[in-house]
């Protein structure tokens, strides 16, 4: 029995929260033993426990951008030693082979790991640019805690690498994979979101944050397809704690542009197959390189053509002008001739979206993913 210790930094289910839940309810239990701890309740929690996942709720060392005032370096401290008594319990009940950290923004595990002498895998799921002293260090960081590191993408690993030269003899690129939902699932109609039978809905799924493109196809609706009157957009995901002014922002331009019966914003949704079932398109306009973008491969698998930003590991899932397009990040011009390309051609949708989950199912499947962790863990 390998014994692992998982740390993520949130209790969320969007990309890398879903990656990490799909890989530990397909790990064999009889040969692999997960403990995982994330800093707070949530509906992460409530589906690892569904799979006999043993969870624990402790601090997680997350960094984020106020994490550097006075105040918050005095918690950084205490908490470090919060979290190293309640690994140290774990640690006496399950001696953990190794640590894994899901994501940079974790810090306890590259501290714990080092403190006890466990190896640590450090799971990359970001492309960190900017603050650049940030994407400096995490490199350097990478280099020294870390065993082994992974990325989800070649576009991940090449950040990381053409700052710390050293680091590609320990990084591999493991894809996120996934396989096709079920059609067992509760459909919605567009009148239940206020939209009419007959309109083209333009679909977004994320995060309402400053890089997942919401300003730039909201701009471009306005600018470009204001007066047709069929096109509609819908906006589905929620804004990070503490940034909600992101939100607030949208839904003021909306407001001003009397735009209420065009647009429609849905909170978080766990279960996103009647948005894809409702949905003619789903754009990913991340105006910043997405380390991968597993929301793009959701909607392959939901035959869903896509139109996405040309950068990152986006550019690994989507083949341009065969499973999807590939525009110009923040170009508004290239942005709303992909949208009319696919709104005038019914033909040109199909053959994207069967595309897209030939695609789907031939590189990225979950087996290839799981098996791919697998192998590591057994070396």
């Amino acid at each position: 029995m390998i014994n692992i210790l998982f740390i993520h930094q949130s209790a969320d289910l969007y990309g890398s929260d879903k990656t990490l839940l799909q890989l530990l309810s397909k790990l064999d239990k009889s040969k692999f033993r997960a403990t995982v701890v994330i800093p707070l309740d949530g509906p992460l929690k409530e589906e690892l426990e569904k799979e006999n996942i043993n969870v624990i709720i402790a601090p997680v060392l997350k960094l984020y951008r106020k994490m550097f005032t006075p105040k918050n370096i005095l918690l950084f401290f205490k908490q470090i030693k919060i979290a190293i008594k309640v690994l140290d319990e774990l640690n006496k009940q399950h001696k953990f082979e190794f640590v894994y950290s899901n994501t940079l923004a974790v810090l306890l595990g590259m501290i714990y790991a080092k403190k006890r002498k466990i190896r640590h895998i450090w799971h990359v799921h970001e492309i960190i640019v900017h603050p650049k002293f940030i994407a400096y260090i995490f490199p350097k960081l990478l280099n020294k805690y870390a065993d082994v590191v992974v990325c989800n993408s070649k576009a991940t690993m090449y950040n990381l690498v053409s700052r710390e030269k050293d680091l590609s003899m320990k990084t591999h690129v493991i894809h996120n994979g996934l396989k096709p939902q079920s059609e067992d699932y509760v459909k919605t109609n567009r009148e239940s979101i206020g939209f009419d039978n007959n309109d083209f809905i333009i679909t977004l799924i994320g995060r309402i944050n400053r890089l997942k493109g919401h300003k730039w196809l909201l701009s471009t609706f306005v600018n470009q397809f204001e007066d047709k009157k069929n096109i509609k957009l819908l906006f589905v995901g929620s804004p990070v704690i503490g940034q909600e002014y992101y939100l607030e922002e949208i839904q003021e331009i909306i407001k001003e542009k009397k735009l209420n019966n065009n647009i429609q914003i849905l909170g978080f949704k766990k279960d996103l197959r009647p948005i894809f079932n409702l949905s003619d398109i789903i754009v990913v306009p991340s105006t910043e390189a997405e380390s991968f973008g597993l929301i793009a491969l959701e909607a392959m698998l939901a035959k869903k053509p896509l139109i996405a930003s040309n950068h990152g590991g986006l550019r690994e899932i989507i083949i341009h002008n065969e499973t999807g397009f590939l525009v110009e990040p923040s170009n508004e011009t290239q942005l709303a001739t992909a949208i009319q390309k696919l709104f005038n051609d019914k033909d040109l949708r199909n053959s994207f979206a069967n595309n897209g989950y030939e695609r789907a199912i031939n590189e990225f499947s979950e087996e290839k993913y799981v098996s791919s962790f697998v192998k590591l863990f057994e070396r």
